[in-house]
């Protein structure tokens, strides 16, 4: 099987790592590595004999985590920074509107399901449990992270 990366070379993960039950020590879920940073591959190895999975060492998180290909990118890569990554829960910061009809209420809760970082600003794919199989291309400018939404409801209150 071909690998993209031999061990020595620097990767930056492309994507938010969370714990899928593999990872000992820590919640199923729990955030491990944050998309944007990056490692050292120090082992490569396959998973159901069709996987490549890169070991990588994380020298900031002092942590060692198994990497799929699609979930890394060359260290020289164009990379846009995001402030919210995939499967992360967010909230809109503003009515949104799409068309006549459609409207999105400022602090209707959604989750990440993929950014785009080709252009100038991350644009996010998100799907709000208010209008359950849309998905929206939203600006960053136009979302906030859930906990601060949870945040200004309890100051109101």
């Amino acid at each position: 099987m071909q690998t993209r990366w031999d061990i020595g070379e620097s990767v930056r993960v492309v994507r938010n790592l969370r714990n899928d039950g593999t990872f000992a020590g820590t919640a199923v879920g729990e955030l491990l590595i944050r998309a944007g940073s990056t490692g050292t591959i120090v082992d490569v190895g396959t998973f159901l004999i069709d996987q490549v999975i890169y070991t990588v060492h994380f020298l900031d998180d002092d942590r060692m985590v198994g990497c799929r290909e699609e979930e890394l990118d060359d260290i020289d890569a164009p990379w846009l920074p995001s402030r919210f990554g995939s499967r992360e829960r967010v909230a809109s910061a503003q009515r949104l509107k799409l068309g006549a009809e459609l409207t999105i209420a400022p602090g209707t809760v959604g989750e990440v399901l993929r950014v785009l970082r080709d252009g100038a600003a991350p644009v996010y794919h998100v799907h709000f449990d208010s209008h359950r199989g849309r998905v929206f291309a939203v600006p960053e400018s136009a979302l906030r992270a859930l906990e601060e939404r949870l945040e200004k409801r309890h100051e109101i209150a």
